[in-house]
């Protein structure tokens, strides 16, 4: 069965539950979603009705289309969907993947919800789809998601200039990040009994 569907599952702890998003998640995803702060490093802003509805068909298209494999996130402690995560870029051949599109309503940051998320689909990513790399990426002047990047155990690779466009027609240098197969048991040993930083709950 190829990545796009083996990825495709529940993953959760006794803190977060990651699920494949469906159809019913869109008034959820809504309720936390209309916060242009979580935006204002994504490559399309959702600053509407309308922004959000073209955000979310893009979400179930590309899942369908085993593009992207898109989670949404609950929060255990509330029961509330907390935001969103994807594996991305699934280049199987060469073992390798992305995890990105990552974003949380402002409820849920500071709260660990970020580094366990990322834990879970490192964990899936590593043992059970078998990738030798991971990798994310991030906008160079996303500070806080560059810290939370090198918290979970991330290594900054270097940057990509004149990346893509962003929302307003600035061009993105691009800062790429991966944790790789060998680095897993540490990084693994690391998120799981390491407490997490204050404020390094970020999105990226």
């Amino acid at each position: 069965m190829a990545w796009a569907q083996n990825a495709a599952v529940v993953l959760e702890n006794e803190y977060v539950r990651l699920r494949p998003v469906t159809e019913a998640d869109r008034e959820p995803v809504r309720a936390v979603a209309m916060d242009p702060d979580i935006w204002k490093y994504f490559v399309s802003a959702v600053e509407t009705d309308a922004d959000f509805e073209a955000f979310f068909d893009t979400c179930l298209a590309d899942q369908s289309a085993g593009r992207r494999v898109v989670h949404i996130i609950t929060d255990k402690a509330t029961g509330r969907v907390a935001g969103s995560m994807s594996y991305g870029n699934l280049a199987e051949a060469d073992r390798r993947l992305e995890i990105g599109w990552s974003w949380l309503g402002r409820d849920f940051r500071g709260q660990g919800i970020n580094r366990w998320a990322k834990y879970l689909l490192l964990e899936h990513a590593f043992e059970q789809l078998g990738a030798e790399r991971v990798e994310f990426k991030t906008d160079i002047l996303n500070t806080q998601a560059r810290r939370g990047l090198r918290n979970i155990g991330a290594v900054e690779e270097g940057t990509l200039r004149s990346y893509n466009f962003m929302p307003g027609g600035r061009r993105r240098d691009a800062i790429f990040y991966s944790v790789l197969r060998a680095e897993w048991p540490r990084v693994k040993d690391e998120l799981a009994t390491k407490p997490k930083v204050a404020q390094l709950d970020a999105v990226g």
